[in-house]
């Protein structure tokens, strides 16, 4: 198992930047999948970048070439660089883990953190 805790959420104007971090409560070498999915109001969460065993990183096509994701595992942090922020950016963003373990999949999910980019 492994406890998440983002942050870095907060209110932006369009075209500024943030950085989210997640926090992880056990190494994150090991994890499969460390990524980052976002939920605005009333749509389905979205995966929005994550990074395959630190060694491959994808992107919603919405965000390439704006967000970066990056690992730090000394720290077992995972953060999100968020450049040329938009409106239709806002929306909770949450950390999530991937773990397979014997084939099976386990993920975990952090409380999320609000990002709000104003017009």
């Amino acid at each position: 198992q492994v406890q998440l805790v983002e942050s870095g959420g907060g209110l932006v104007q369009a075209g500024g930047s943030l950085r989210l971090s997640c926090a992880a409560s056990r190494s994150i070498f090991s994890i499969n999948g460390m990524g980052w999915y976002r939920q605005a109001p009333g749509k389905q969460r979205e995966l929005v970048a994550i990074s395959i065993s630190g060694r491959e990183s994808n992107y919603a096509d919405s965000v390439k070439g704006r967000f970066t994701i990056s690992r730090d595992n000394a720290e077992n942090t995972v953060y999100l660089q968020m450049n040329s922020l938009q409106p239709e950016d806002t929306a909770i963003y949450y950390c999530n883990a991937l773990i397979v373990v014997s084939n099976r999949e386990y993920k975990y999910w952090g409380q999320g953190t609000q990002v709000t980019v104003s017009s």
